[in-house]
């Protein structure tokens, strides 16, 4: 089976950067997965991704060396499998709040008897192997998503889960639920110590910590000890992209009131 190399590069103490995708685009995906990114995540939750659509894009991003990954909309067995077996190295499961939410995720991941994974990696095996079943157990990559209060208050009973491989901090949600406006980061020091007991949390039970940001807060993420950071997206460079070519050429014509995109 194809290695994942995400798995190896926390193995080596590294940090992976990755990028997000939520413009339904093969192309867009095989352009941004050939740009080196550790990983890249097809988000079927916000991003406007259907099924099949996000099949054409992890066959995009195929081939690359890029790791492809699949946020799915909810945590549910049903369509966790069915990205899996599209060819996703790993899901990112949104709101996991409780040990048992966790245990699901973790199952839905797994073949028996480690989980409950039907058998059926339909496309997953052009992409990975033919021996993907004796080895997509220990290679595949569940990602839960830490972001209410009700996930901060159960941290240990999450991240003690057999079978959960990284948390990712949802940073937008967070902020929610501690009672600050929606935002990539936040000085605040309800936020500050959020992250910090994550991290601490994370390494208390040999998993990764991973957290959803940009380019300009990757440093400090790493510094701060997360090994799994978001750095860029499709939407959010194409904006960039396309008002910077704007101002360049024709100062002034940007709408002073155009807000930036989504991150």
């Amino acid at each position: 089976m194809r290695p994942n190399r995400l798995r190896q590069i926390w193995a080596e103490g590294g940090v992976a950067y990755g990028c997000w995708l939520s413009i339904p685009s093969s192309f867009s995906a095989e352009v941004l997965a050939h740009q080196g990114f550790d990983w890249i995540c097809v988000d079927t939750q916000h991003g406007v991704i259907d099924y099949q659509t996000s099949v054409t894009m992890l066959q995009a991003v195929s081939a690359t060396e890029t790791v492809p990954l699949v946020r799915v909309p909810w945590n549910e067995p049903g369509i966790i499998m069915k990205s899996l077996d599209a060819g996703a190295y790993g899901v990112i499961v949104p709101m996991v709040s409780s040990r048992a939410e966790a245990e699901a995720a973790a199952a839905a991941c797994r073949y028996p008897p480690r989980g409950i994974r039907s058998f059926g990696p339909t496309r997953a095996a052009y992409y990975a192997g033919r021996d993907y079943a004796r080895h997509a157990d220990d290679e595949v990559l569940c990602i839960v998503m830490i972001e209410t209060a009700e996930a901060l208050a159960n941290l240990d009973e999450i991240l003690s889960v057999p079978g959960v491989d990284a948390a990712y901090i949802g940073p937008s949600d967070l902020s929610l639920a501690l009672g600050l406006p929606p935002r990539p980061d936040h000085d605040d020091e309800r936020f500050v110590e959020a992250k910090r007991r994550i991290v601490e949390a994370c390494r208390r039970h040999g998993v990764v910590p991973g957290i959803h940001a940009n380019a300009a807060l990757a440093a400090k993420h790493a510094a701060d000890g997360f090994r799994f950071i978001l750095i860029s997206s499709d939407v959010a460079a194409l904006a960039a992209g396309a008002a910077g070519d704007l101002a360049a050429a024709a100062p002034g014509r940007r709408d002073p009131g155009a807000q930036p995109a989504y991150r």
